[in-house]
């Protein structure tokens, strides 16, 4: 049996460091510039999120865990709506905010699911962390955790006052490093770096030997519980201090569409285990399960504690490798509609799978890019087809139809029909099979009212489940 994530709502986490706005220009690109050679964007949306520390706060809320967030931020348009979307987000934040210091903004220029350009909006000005420090000294006694999140701009000057108060108050302490020289984290719980920050402090590391020794000789010297170097493709490296061990995790992400703060949401997740009460090799393994989660998504976004439950499932279960729950398929979807795949969707109950739902599946995945199957779970089943059935409960039914190779997600359902899962989803195809016209189909009217395509497939002749079962009871 694994080991579930199951956060503790009462436990609080505080987050330190350099807070930014991320702002997204999102638009079409048709021609080239005539004044330089570069694509013009012509944008139709702008987006905003939190970024930097913010983005961290906000991934630790997600994991349903109390957090706290001290930052400086200007007095400008930009620190009103990160403000507001902090407060929107359930995260208790104090600011100081600095008329001389404007807060700090990431703004990326994005078209066709891609990222074309990143400006930075920062200044050389030297922040007010005194009272960023009284802050942090306020919240304190009520952490179970602090995460010092470190994008050198500033706000962790004095990084080492912040975990020497932290540790004074037998307090853990996480750091996401960017300085060159680590020595400036000593006697910190654990830091998260990436490999190239991991290697630019002790050197070329060719292989996961290398790594070992290296980074178990720097937790010694400056005095570190453990190090968790994050080695993108690669899975992540845990090194115990403790224990003297290394233990390599496998990455998780089964795509990889933009990595832009997965760094935060390791640490996020890191934290949120440890102030939960998990030990530190179960915190890892979570957060390196939550990082191939977030990878899959477009710009700074977070997860829940369901999808890195269902996420470990699919991992150590066979056959359930494209298994979601039903609270998991909109976002599998949006991240496939952002790189511009087409949509499919169908359903069914799949009781006894033959040869026809083979043949009809195949026909459904080739009218677009991915395919997902709804299937009623057990009561709606026995609704539909009497008392008899199903003859293969629900897990069974998903995991043998995720089995297919046709099949990308699979899901459950428990209404009579999937109609409010269709709304949900919104599905460019919706597929059903049979003698149907598509005005019969449920959610078929959603869907074009949305400008979706309905479509029947014929069913296969001489494949019957009812009828098979019927041959089964006759003997």
């Amino acid at each position: 049996m694994f080991e579930r994530f199951v956060p503790d709502p009462n436990a609080a986490v505080l987050v330190v460091g350099d807070v930014i706005l991320d702002r997204y220009l999102h638009g079409s690109t048709t021609r080239i510039s005539p004044e330089a050679p570069v694509p013009v964007v012509r944008v139709d949306r702008t987006e905003d999120r939190p970024g930097g520390a913010a983005n961290v706060a906000v991934n630790i809320r997600s994991l349903g865990l109390k957090v706290q967030l001290v930052g400086i931020a200007g007095t400008d348009p930009s620190a009103e709506t990160l403000i507001q979307a902090l407060t929107g987000a359930d995260v208790a934040c104090r600011f100081v905010q600095d008329e001389d210091f404007p807060t700090l903004t990431k703004v990326r220029v994005v078209s066709q699911h891609q990222q074309l350009l990143r400006l930075d909006y920062e200044t050389g000005a030297v922040p007010d962390t005194e009272h960023l420090y009284r802050h942090f000294l306020e919240w304190l006694p009520g952490a179970a955790c602090v995460v010092l999140s470190d994008y050198a701009k500033g706000s962790l000057d004095r990084v080492g006052d912040f975990i020497a108060a932290a540790r004074a108050h037998k307090v853990p302490v996480l750091v996401d490093p960017k300085a060159r020289d680590f020595s400036r984290y000593r006697n910190a719980t654990v830091l998260t770096p990436n490999a190239r920050e991991f290697e630019e402090v002790v050197g070329p590391c060719p292989d996961t030997d290398a790594i070992a020794v290296k980074g178990l000789a720097l937790c010694r010297n400056l005095g570190l519980a453990a190090l968790l170097v994050t080695r993108g493709e690669h899975g992540m490296t845990l090194l115990n201090a403790e224990t003297g061990e290394a233990r390599h995790l496998p990455a998780h992400a089964r795509e990889v569409y933009d990595v832009t703060g997965a760094g935060d949401t390791v640490i996020a997740t890191l934290a949120a285990a440890l102030a939960s009460g998990f030990p530190l090799e179960q915190a890892a393994g979570f957060a390196n399960v939550a990082a191939g989660l977030v990878v899959a998504r477009l710009g700074t976004a977070s997860v829940s504690p369901d999808e890195i439950n269902s996420a470990i499932t699919r991992s150590l279960v066979p056959g359930t490798g494209l298994v979601l729950e039903p609270n998991e398929v909109a976002h599998a979807v949006s991240a496939a509609r952002q790189r511009g795949e087409t949509i499919v969707m169908t359903n069914g109950c799949f009781d006894l799978l033959h040869a026809g739902h083979v043949q009809y599946l195949a026909q459904a995945r080739g009218l677009g890019d991915r395919l997902l199957v709804a299937i009623n779970d057990d009561p709606s089943v026995r609704r539909l087809k009497g008392p008899g059935r199903p003859l293969n409960d629900v897990e069974d039914r998903m995991r043998l139809v995720a089995a297919l190779g046709a099949v990308d997600w699979v899901t459950q359902f428990s209404e009579e029909t999937p109609e409010r899962l269709i709304g949900l989803v919104r599905p460019d195809v919706l597929v059903k099979g049979g003698d149907y016209s598509p005005e019969q189909i449920a959610g078929a009217e959603t869907v074009r009212a949305y400008g979706g395509q309905v479509v029947v497939l014929p069913f296969v002749e001489g494949y019957s489940t009812s009828a098979a079962i019927t041959t089964i009871r006759s003997g």
